[in-house]
C-alpha cells in the first residue's frame, strides 16, 4: 500500500495535467505534434492515458512457459503441504512423487488457461 505522501502526490498529478508548449523559430506558439502526449509533472503519462482502450478491461499478457514455471514454483510447496496433510502414512519420497504428479497436471493446465484468457482478451479487444 502506498504511503500517505505517495497517495497525495499521485492525487495531485491526477488533478493537474501538465503539457508542453511548442514554439517555432520566430517565437510563435504552434500546434502540438500528434505524437506528443500530455505529461504529468514528472514526465510520465497521466493515469488516464495509461488506461487500456476499453475501460474496465485489464491487459492480458500472452501465455509464456516462464510465467507458468514461476507459478508452479509458487504452488509446489502448497501442493506438498496438501499431500502431507492428506497422506499421513506416506514417506517423504512418496510425497515428493505425488507433488510431482500434481505439478505435471498443473503446469500444462495453467498454460492452457493463460492461452484461453489471452485469446478471449484479444477477441474482446477486437485485435484478433
Amino acid at each position: 500500500m502506498a504511503s500517505r505522501k505517495q497517495r497525495r502526490r499521485r492525487a495531485k498529478d491526477r488533478r493537474h495535467e501538465w503539457e508542453y508548449v511548442y514554439v517555432d523559430e520566430s517565437g510563435e506558439e504552434v500546434e502540438t505534434p500528434e505524437e506528443a502526449t500530455v505529461l504529468s509533472r514528472n514526465g510520465k503519462r497521466t493515469a488516464q492515458e495509461r488506461k487500456p482502450k476499453r475501460s474496465g478491461m485489464r491487459e492480458v499478457q500472452p501465455p509464456s512457459w516462464r510465467r507458468v514455471v514461476k507459478r508452479g514454483l509458487l504452488f509446489a510447496p502448497l501442493m506438498y503441504l496438501t499431500v502431507m496433510v492428506f497422506g499421513n502414512d506416506l514417506t517423504v519420497a512418496q510425497r515428493l512423487v505425488n507433488t510431482g504428479f500434481l505439478l505435471a497436471f498443473f503446469l500444462p493446465f495453467s498454460y492452457a488457461m493463460d492461452a484461453f484468457m489471452y485469446r478471449l482478451y484479444r477477441r474482446r479487444a477486437g485485435s484478433g
